[in-house]
This record gives C-alpha cells, structure tokens and sequence, in this order.
C-alpha cells in the first residue's frame, strides 16, 4: 500500500504526470544524497520529511503531500 494515498499527493501537483515526473526527479536525489553520504560537503539536499520508509520514492512523495517539495513550471514569454 502506498502512504500517502495518491489521490492526496495529487492535489499538490495538479495533474499525475506532474506528479510521476516530480516524485521521480525528487526520489533521485534523495538516492543521490544518501549514495553521496561520507564523503563531504553534500551537494544534494537531505529527505525534508522524517520517514520510517527506506525508499527514495515513498519519501518524495510524503515530501510532496506535506508540502516540503513544490512545482516549479517555466514559462516562456
């Protein structure tokens, strides 16, 4: 079972490729800060939430749902 539910998650996204690209993008670099662990100056922010899951993607998306981790769209003019 997926916590938090998707249909809470997705409201704070908008649409649910938002939401994959989101939580796949933030679930990288939360992989890439724990990889990273050690060996210095971080260059990748930690997890924003504390979680009991291990997994990169199940933090991203408690991220998402507290509101830690927002959409950033570009808009061209």
């Amino acid at each position: 079972m997926i916590t938090p539910p998707i249909e809470d998650v997705l409201d704070k996204a908008g649409n649910r490729f938002t939401l994959v690209v989101l939580a796949a993008r933030r679930a990288r670099q939360i992989n890439a800060y724990f990889n990273q662990l050690g060996e210095g100056l971080g260059t990748y922010a930690p997890p924003q939430v504390t979680s009991l899951s291990r997994k990169p993607l199940s933090i991203s998306l408690e991220e998402i749902a507290e509101g830690k981790v927002e959409v950033d769209t570009v808009t061209e003019e």
